[in-house]
């Protein structure tokens, strides 16, 4: 699961950049809405990398419960829901409307969630412990 902690890693640390460049560059640009739903990303973000962490040791520890599968959603709904967040903060700076990313945000919710659901339905049938 190295694979696993490096993704932990990338999101941890551009969530702190992220999360650094908006609490200081970005009031200048962006409104108050637009501000507060660019740190939803960055924090669900940080949530995730934080999960990633605690999968990639877990799946060390436990080899006989295959976790892959909850590894991609969770990064694919990370990629998905952080990264439309941040690009629809921005539409209005940008001059550039992206609001066919609108749905984009919620299916990355979901791949999270499913994500947390296959983790917890892997831990449930797990014979091993």
């Amino acid at each position: 699961m190295k694979n696993t902690l490096i993704w932990a890693s990338i999101f941890g640390l551009t969530s702190i950049i992220l999360g650094a460049f908006g609490a200081h560059a970005l009031k200048q640009f962006l409104t108050e809405q637009e501000l507060a739903s660019f740190l939803v990303g960055v924090r669900y973000q940080m949530y995730h990398a934080l999960f990633l962490l605690f999968l990639g040791l877990f799946a060390q520890l436990n080899p006989d419960v295959k976790l892959k599968s909850v590894k991609n959603f969770i990064v694919i709904g990370v990629l998905l829901f952080s990264c439309s967040i941040y690009l629809l903060s921005f539409q209005d700076v940008l001059n550039v409307k992206m609001s066919f990313l609108g749905p984009v945000t919620p299916l990355g919710g979901l791949f999270m969630i499913i994500g947390w659901c296959v983790f917890l339905v892997k831990l449930i049938t797990n014979k091993g412990g």
